[in-house]
């Protein structure tokens, strides 16, 4: 069994940031730092989704629980594919919301910085297909670790929070051209 705190995953996340930023830097013989600059924001984002995502919300003893794994209790994975099951099935309706929102509002800075960072993704569908896509990767990664949930609720509301971001994006660019 494999117990990976909160710390050292981060740890690994931002390692394996700083390695793939280096690589590209020593590929272009250049850094970019306003680009750079976005990119920070891209890292924090998906910091933050990783803690929310794989790192149980509860502590105990003031503690964050430790990601497991372990391999000798392989679980079969808990998949979800029919919309709306998981949502309609909560019995307190305060853990619904908190489960909506969440899983919407994680995603809402994704839609902002997608189309930032990236020119090409420049239409709702295309900064839509790129945040669900990250959504949906994100939903193939729990299969990997016991007591998660891989769910088609979360992957439809994590792309709502797409479109809710994208919103905004498109909202703060028409003020700035008219500005």
């Amino acid at each position: 069994m494999i117990e990976v705190s909160l710390l050292t995953g981060e740890l690994i996340f931002t390692v394996l940031w700083l390695l793939s930023r280096g690589m590209v830097w020593i590929q272009k013989k250049k850094i970019v730092w306003k680009r750079e600059a976005f990119l920070l924001l891209m890292y924090i984002n998906l910091a933050v989704l990783i803690r929310f995502v794989f790192y149980p919300f509860f502590t105990v003893n003031g503690q964050v629980q430790p990601l497991i794994i372990d391999m000798r209790s392989i679980q079969p994975p808990r998949v979800n594919l029919i919309p709306l099951v998981n949502i309609l099935d909560y019995d307190i309706k305060r853990e619904a919301a908190i489960n909506i929102i969440g899983n919407i509002s994680m995603f809402i800075p994704t839609g902002i910085i997608i189309p930032v960072l990236y020119r090409r993704l420049d239409c709702f569908w295309k900064v839509l297909l790129a945040g669900a896509g990250l959504s949906f990767v994100i939903e193939m990664i729990q299969l990997l670790f016991p007591g998660s949930v891989t769910d088609i609720d979360d992957l439809i509301l994590n792309t709502a929070g797409v479109a809710v971001g994208y919103g905004i994006y498109k909202l703060v660019h028409c003020f700035r051209r008219k500005a």
